[in-house]
């Protein structure tokens, strides 16, 4: 798949950008850095630009939703956190000696075993300095050609044109100069097999550090000058093997000799020991997690190519974090010590895509859905039933063309909620509600909507 053209932005653009972000953050307000969960969520809804807007400029969401009066009921709770630490640390151990033998026998098992592994230190000043060398990092154990574990690397992507820096748990360099993302998770493996909706979160979320590093992959495949950019290396690493439907318990039992891509580990010219292809970032990840009820830990390979690919498009479709800002009033401000009048007005002139899915990936869920239920939006009862009414964007509007008072008679979408609604009059009989009453709620729209299915 192609990639759109990037347009380099020259200095003094970046800069007022950086500058205007900060205005709408607050001058005192310290950024809040964009993770990885974050950008799989934006990605999944990526038409939303007031999640666009707040993620770009750092905006603490949590707190803002607390200011806004609908604050956020979700997160990791204290003892989770602790546990998923100390199963982390004791998965690091020994210099790594545990994850490099899993990563040996899920994914590399015809590679050298790893009797021994480097530990690169990857401390820096600043994010920008912890980048370079980790890119420095990524490059000497890719030459030197020995299992090397990248312990909480830190990579760097540009989302809608405001970087995000992403740190995995770890990244592991075979012997082969071939690179693998591992994400370790604190929920149980039982039997072998885990959540499923877990384990595709873990997907969703090892996805982006892909995407990431392979940016760096290709910056080092291009020699020592880094003059290839994204758009080559994505035009040199098509996804030609045909990704998996889904992600069920199942694909933890991916076979350790299916590889997740067809090209070839990055090579060196033996003359001048420039490098002809960029490194191969491995689309299999492991995903480590304790065993049974133990806090022994055990792994499986996991596929990521179909949400690689989902959320490079839909990250690709982000309107960029720039064109947003240019059309929001001026002095608009999302600190949340502001009062509650003229923070919720500043909230409001960024246009949102609530859907009931956000209630789960987004800080600010309650309180867009509670305006999108105001406004008798359609996408508050499912973006599937949105899809399917077409240009019926408003309850009112499906409830007027059901009733038979508004609508055009040729839509496909008003002659089957006229058809339901006759169809469900008919076979509730007299004794039933009216038809009108019945179809004056959103009770009686999902009804409608069920019928309509029926159809």
């Amino acid at each position: 798949m192609r990639e759109p053209n990037r347009e380099r932005v020259p200095p003094a653009r970046r800069t007022g950008l950086r500058q205007r972000l900060a205005e709408l953050r607050g001058p005192e307000v310290p950024p809040q850095p964009l993770d990885a969960r974050a950008l799989a969520a934006l990605a999944a809804n990526p038409g939303c630009k007031r999640r666009a807007i707040l993620d770009g400029a750092g905006v603490n969401k949590t707190a803002l939703a607390s200011a806004l009066g609908s604050p956020s009921a979700f997160g990791q709770s204290q003892f989770a956190f602790m546990r998923g630490n100390a199963f982390e640390a004791r998965v690091k151990a020994d210099g790594g000696a545990e994850l490099l033998r899993l990563v040996h026998e899920k994914l590399d098992a015809g590679a050298v075993p790893p009797t021994t592994g480097t530990v690169p230190d990857l401390s820096a000043v600043g994010p920008e300095g912890r980048t370079a060398r980790t890119a420095l990092a990524l490059r000497e154990a890719t030459d030197a050609g020995v299992w090397t574990l990248l312990d909480h690397p830190l990579l760097a992507l540009d989302v809608a044109g405001s970087p995000a820096f992403l740190e995995p748990d770890a990244v592991v360099v075979h012997p082969d100069g071939s690179w693998t993302v591992v994400e370790i998770k604190s929920f149980p493996m039982l039997d072998g097999s885990a959540d499923a909706a877990k384990v595709g979160a873990a997907a969703r979320q090892a996805a982006v550090y892909v995407l990431a590093l392979e940016r760096v992959a290709a910056r080092l495949g291009a020699g020592p000058e880094g003059r290839a950019g994204d758009a080559a290396h994505a035009e040199a690493t098509p996804l030609t093997v045909p990704a998996p439907s889904g992600l069920p318990t199942a694909a933890l039992a991916t076979p350790a000799s299916a590889e997740a891509s067809a090209e070839t580990p990055g090579t060196r010219n033996a003359q001048d020991g420039t490098r002809t292809r960029p490194p191969e970032v491995r689309h299999t990840v492991l995903l480590v997690c304790p065993k049974d009820f133990s806090n022994l830990p055990t792994a499986s390979a996991v596929d990521v190519r179909k949400q690689r690919s989902v959320t490079r498009r839909q990250l690709d479709r982000l309107t960029r974090i720039e064109d947003i800002a240019d059309l929001l009033p001026e002095g608009t401000c999302f600190s949340p010590d502001l009062p509650t009048a003229d923070l919720t007005a500043a909230v409001e002139s960024v246009p949102a895509t609530y859907a009931p899915e956000c209630l789960s990936a987004c800080e600010l869920a309650f309180h867009c859905r509670d305006h999108s239920r105001a406004e008798g939006a359609v996408t508050s009862l499912g973006r599937s039933l949105r899809a399917e009414l077409g240009g019926l964007t408003t309850v009112d509007d499906v409830l007027s063309a059901a009733r038979g008072e508004t609508g055009d008679p040729t839509d496909p979408a008003v002659a089957a909620l006229r058809r339901a609604a006759a169809l469900r009059a008919e076979a509730l009989g007299s004794g039933a509600r009216p038809r009108a009453e019945l179809l004056g709620s959103t009770e009686g729209l999902r009804a409608e909507a069920s019928g309509r299915a029926a159809c």
